[in-house]
């Protein structure tokens, strides 16, 4: 997409925005006007800004610890085939809970702060990860494999 049609589309969003508050009167607590939300923005922009860099922190934190461990866990269950047996199923088990359902339980173990967020984090990119490498490795070829062995 150009960069003109990319500000005519925003432009254009923005003027459905303001014509969507100014046609249908909707109180501005419920959808402010485009102009307020500007200013409301800029007057805020350090605290957002600060904010901003510690999810960034707890996201690539949790991306990398996640990684770490999916990739540590598919590479067990493929050097160890016992392993595998205990692992796989627990980590099939383990999809059928709704990740966001535990997010009660992080907070209970490591506290409202960054620990239970990262946690949180690791769980989400954990499981894909692991089944896409386990996936990944198990159809490589096995003479690759053993030579990585």
């Amino acid at each position: 997409m150009s960069a003109l049609r990319l500000m005519v589309l925003m432009a254009g969003l923005i003027g459905l925005w303001q014509l969507l508050v100014v046609v249908t009167q909707v109180p501005p607590y419920i959808l402010p006007a485009p102009l307020p939300v500007a200013l409301a923005l800029a007057e805020q922009w350090p605290v957002l800004l600060k904010h901003l860099w510690t999810t960034a922190f707890e996201i690539i934190a949790g991306l990398l610890i996640g990684t770490l461990l999916g990739t540590s866990c598919a590479l067990t269950m493929i050097i160890s085939p016992l392993l595998k047996r205990w692992m796989q199923p627990v980590l099939v088990i383990s999809q059928a809970i709704p990740v966001f359902a535990l997010a009660p339980i992080l907070v209970l173990w490591f506290g409202y702060g960054m620990a239970s967020k990262i946690a949180m984090a690791v769980l989400i990119i954990f499981f894909p990860v692991a089944a896409s490498f386990y996936q990944g490795m198990r159809r490589t070829n096995p003479d690759i494999l053993e030579l990585a062995r």
